[in-house]
């Protein structure tokens, strides 16, 4: 199975003012993010608005990370849905997509399903597929959290390769880490990657590292190395702005930066929309500060 370690970069989408896909742009983005030293790209998670895109601008966003990427770094691919047999029709179509390492799937959202519906929905997925499956645990969205005990029972099926734990909360993350001292953690927030790695786990998938990915990567390799001094440094400089990222819900203030940046334009699919001007400008203050708008 492909060894997922490091920071990865859940990549939006960019969108044009009429609403398509910006291939440009993004075709743009996934090669500086390459360029600039990080581990693996996940297309088609939360941060790549995928509920709002259709069936075939959600395999097109992958296809192109994977053109671009031309296997210098891991995909992840997300496929996620509230529907168990979608999900692994999705799962299966997107594991036939040459240069496609792993799948991210979030657990069923506003079904709320009992941990036991969790772990047959997660089980039907890893049995279609022959690709390591990440799963992700995001509770703020999904309104479910998978239990460790849950999580344990997963880990043995073999295909079940990592966990993404959005939860937020560490005495959580530690237990499962104790629990499963050899299976995949990584941190689902930007904040916690230090803590995470702290207690066993091995990277991020980062919302961060769309704006600035050199540097995630750097204060993520450090935490991984031990050079804790540096990893601290970037730490504290950066860690303003990656709490700014939820200062409305992602990935609105993410790709209000990358604006600023010049990198794509500022366009959302509704229900996302832009800013309110004043927590803009917040934002754009704070990512003046860290460096990363000039």
């Amino acid at each position: 199975m492909t060894e997922l370690r490091g920071c990865g970069t859940a990549i939006v989408t960019p969108f044009l003012a009429d609403g398509s896909i910006d291939e440009k742009s993004l075709c743009s983005l996934v090669a500086w993010q390459i360029e600039s030293g990080i581990d693996f790209l996940v297309p088609c998670g939360t941060t790549g608005e995928t509920p709002t895109l259709t069936h075939d601008e959600w395999r097109r966003v992958i296809e192109t990370t994977v053109e671009v990427a031309a296997g210098r770094v891991p995909i992840v691919a997300g496929a996620t849905s509230n529907c168990t047999a979608e999900a692994v029709q999705k799962a299966s179509e997107v594991s036939r997509i040459k240069g496609v390492d792993a799948i991210l799937s979030a657990s069923p959202y506003y079904n709320k399903p009992t941990q036991e519906g969790q772990y047959q929905h997660f089980k039907a997925i890893a049995e279609a597929v022959d690709k390591p499956i990440v799963l992700y645990n995001v509770p703020g969205r999904t309104g479910v959290n998978l239990e460790p005990a849950t999580l344990q029972r997963l880990s043995l099926l073999p295909n079940i390769a990592a966990v993404k734990e959005a939860s937020g909360v560490i005495g959580q993350i530690a237990g499962i880490c104790a629990l499963l001292p050899e299976f995949t953690v990584l941190s689902g927030d930007d904040a916690l990657t230090l803590p995470v790695i702290s207690v066993g786990g091995v990277g991020v998938i980062s919302v961060a590292s769309n704006a600035f990915p050199r540097e995630m990567a750097e204060m993520t390799r450090a935490a991984l190395d031990g050079d804790w001094r540096r990893a601290r440094e970037l730490n504290n400089k950066f860690l303003a702005l990656m709490q700014a990222h939820f200062l409305e819900s992602n990935p609105i203030p993410v790709k209000a930066v990358l604006a600023m940046m010049g990198r794509i334009e500022e366009n959302y699919r509704l229900p996302m929309c832009r800013m309110q001007p004043a927590l803009r400008t917040k934002l754009e203050a704070i990512a003046r500060a860290a460096g990363v708008v000039k």
